[in-house]
Parts: C-alpha cells; sequence; structure tokens
C-alpha cells in the first residue's frame, strides 16, 4: 500500500537507534518504518524539497486527527448538539493548542529546523510536526493504532477537557468587546495570502480607527483573526475581558 512513498524516502536517512528508544518512548510503541517519523520531524526550513520536509504529513495528520477527535467527542458528550462539538474540536486542534502539547510531550526536542531563525522556535511548528507525526503513525501502524496513540498519549495525557470547555478561546469576542467599550471601531483587514507547501497561510491585521494594531496568522482568515486578536489583547494587557 506504501511502497510508492517508501521507495521515495527510503534514501533520505539513516536509521538511528536513539531517535527510535526516543520514539518508542514518545509513541507508546516501536515504530515499524522510522523513515516515515524522520520525515515528520524535518521542517521545511532544513529542506524546501516536497519529498524531504514535514508538510505533507501534516496534511494527512490534521485530517486523521480531525476525524479522531470529532469521533472522540461524538462519544464523550452523547447529549451535546453539533455546535458545541464543533467548537470543542476547535479548541483541541488548533495551532495553539497541539503546539502545547508537543511542548509538553518534548516533541520540539526532535524537530529538526534552521535553528539560526529564533522566530522559528517562537512558532508553531511543533504543533504542525506534531500533526505531521500522526500522519506518520498512521501511515505506519494504520488507524486504530493511531487513534489509540491520539487518545492515550495525546488528549488523555496533555489536554484538560474540564478546562479546555470552561476556557474562552474567542479572542476576536473579546476584542470587539474591549473596543466597543472604549469607543475604538476595530476593523480586521486581510494582508496577505500565500502557499506555504501545500497549505495556503493568511495573515491578517487588526486595527484600531485605521491604526495596526497587531497582526496574526493561520490556515484560514478566521484563525488569522484569532491569532492577531490575542496578539492585541496581549498587548493592551487586556486577556481579561472585564478590562
Amino acid at each position: 500500500m506504501h511502497r510508492p512513498f517508501r521507495s521515495l524516502i527510503s534514501g533520505l536517512f539513516m536509521p538511528s537507534q536513539p531517535l527510535e528508544l526516543q520514539l518508542e518512548h514518545l509513541l507508546g510503541f516501536r515504530p515499524k518504518h522510522l523513515p516515515y517519523y524522520q520525515l515528520a520531524l524535518s521542517h521545511r526550513s532544513q529542506s524546501e524539497t516536497v519529498a524531504e520536509n514535514n508538510e505533507r504529513l501534516e496534511y494527512l495528520g490534521d485530517a486523521i486527527l480531525g476525524a479522531i477527535v470529532a469521533d472522540y467527542l461524538f462519544k464523550k458528550y452523547p447529549t451535546q448538539p453539533e455546535g458545541f462539538m464543533t467548537e470543542m474540536r476547535s479548541r483541541m486542534v488548533r495551532r495553539e493548542s497541539l503546539n502545547s502539547v508537543a511542548m509538553q510531550m518534548g516533541l520540539n526536542k526532535l524537530v529538526l529546523f534552521n535553528h539560526s531563525d529564533r522566530s522559528l522556535a517562537r512558532s508553531h511548528i511543533f504543533g504542525n510536526a506534531l500533526e505531521a507525526l500522526v500522519g506518520a503513525v498512521y501511515l505506519d501502524v494504520g488507524y486504530a493504532k493511531t487513534r489509540r496513540f491520539v487518545l492515550k498519549q495525546m488528549i488523555k495525557a496533555y489536554m484538560d477537557m474540564e478546562l479546555i470547555e470552561a476556557t474562552d478561546n474567542n479572542h476576536k469576542n473579546k476584542l470587539l468587546s474591549w473596543a466597543q467599550r472604549h469607543g475604538k471601531k476595530a476593523d480586521f483587514v486581510t494582508l496577505s495570502e500565500k502557499m506555504e507547501g501545500a497549505r495556503k497561510v493568511f495573515c491578517v491585521s487588526v486595527q484600531f480607527d485605521g491604526e495596526q494594531i497587531a497582526t496574526g496568522t493561520g490556515y484560514t482568515k478566521k484563525e488569522a483573526s484569532q491569532a492577531a486578536s490575542q496578539h492585541a489583547l496581549e498587548q493592551l494587557g487586556s486577556e481579561n475581558p472585564e478590562s
């Protein structure tokens, strides 16, 4: 089933016993085909070549992770409506959440990226690598074991569902409320749309009365607006919506 992909990447890496042991601890099982995981841990700053970075695996892992989380929420909340589950899934798989989980797992210590670019270490590349890792697990051991990995090693180990449920992550609504209380007109302006690998990335600006306050990026305009709003709130010292 995966022979074409195997042949494509088989010559890229040499087996690394220490990495294999680290992955076994991280995953809860020993990898069968190490090159999948080595590719998942290779950021685009290491190589622009599609066959040598993790962007395709990130795309695959994003889809697999979304399905597993949707199934998990459907069974965990049998009486909740579609809107509630959609919001919960969004909170669980958003870039900031996955980046936090990746850091707690120690995945940041395994990702290969250009360390001279300091902005990368402060970005969401580790959460993206976690999605790529999910894709690697799926290719290596199939859906059932991938589901077990996500539920046990990610959700149950590092996601506090009660806290996620109680937390209001709608930064845009908070910012609009702040602007209304302070008599300011808030606008969201799309500054750019560009392709990063196989995915489009948007950059959105938050402006008060025509003056730019903060910017944010995301795979959708909504996600970029939320990121920009969060950055604006941090600059304003207004994470508390009552302030």
